[in-house]
């Protein structure tokens, strides 16, 4: 079953990363079915200081650039892959961080790619791509179908989430855009502002 319709991610970046929240992953990478569902995410747009897309399109972030529903790549820190869902208008870079999942279905495979157990072993945006396969080559890819998709899944009420600021940025720090299901285990950092 394939997901073709991006159209509700075709909204600011705010809203799609609280929209984002409780929605699924399906990872096939390898072989290996992975399934996940989004609690934590970041927003990033051109607008904003913190973003890859700030400074314009560039071979590095051109996914952000695509239609929402594609997935965006990048390398961090020279060891950590981190991915964001583009959303929004085709043109305007933007996209959503993907910090933390909780796994539904794969544990053992997550498990045996990250090394660990338990509740840290998808609760960083880098331990997310790790535990699902993704990397560089998946950059650009529509999440409507395999190796990665993106299942969507009701909006959660307001009352469930969590607004924050951003986490492991230089700029922009006070901006609320880190958005979280409360009290879920696998949230990588809880409320850190009054």
């Amino acid at each position: 079953m394939t997901y073709d319709d991006f159209s509700w991610l075709n909204v600011p970046a705010d809203d799609a990363a609280k929209r984002l929240l409780g929605c699924e992953l399906l990872s096939e990478i390898d072989g290996k079915k992975i399934r996940v569902k989004i609690v934590e995410t970041e927003a990033y747009d051109q607008a904003d200081e913190a973003s890859h897309a700030f400074r314009g399109r560039t071979s590095r972030n051109e996914a952000m650039f695509h239609a929402a529903g594609h997935l965006y790549v990048y390398f961090t820190y020279g060891m950590h892959h981190c991915c964001n869902v583009v959303c929004g208008e085709k043109g305007y870079g933007a996209g959503v961080l993907i910090r933390a999942v909780e796994p539904l279905e794969g544990m053992e495979v997550i498990e045996a790619r990250r090394g660990m157990s338990g509740v840290r072993v998808t609760n960083g945006p880098g331990k997310v791509c790790a535990a699902l396969g993704i990397n560089r080559i998946h950059t650009g890819h529509l999440l409507s179908a395999a190796p990665l998709q993106l299942i969507k899944k009701s909006a959660l009420p307001n009352n469930h989430i969590v607004v924050d600021t951003r986490i492991g940025i230089s700029k922009a720090t006070s901006d609320m855009r880190r958005f979280y299901i409360k009290d879920n285990p696998y949230v990588s950092k809880k409320v850190t502002s009054s």
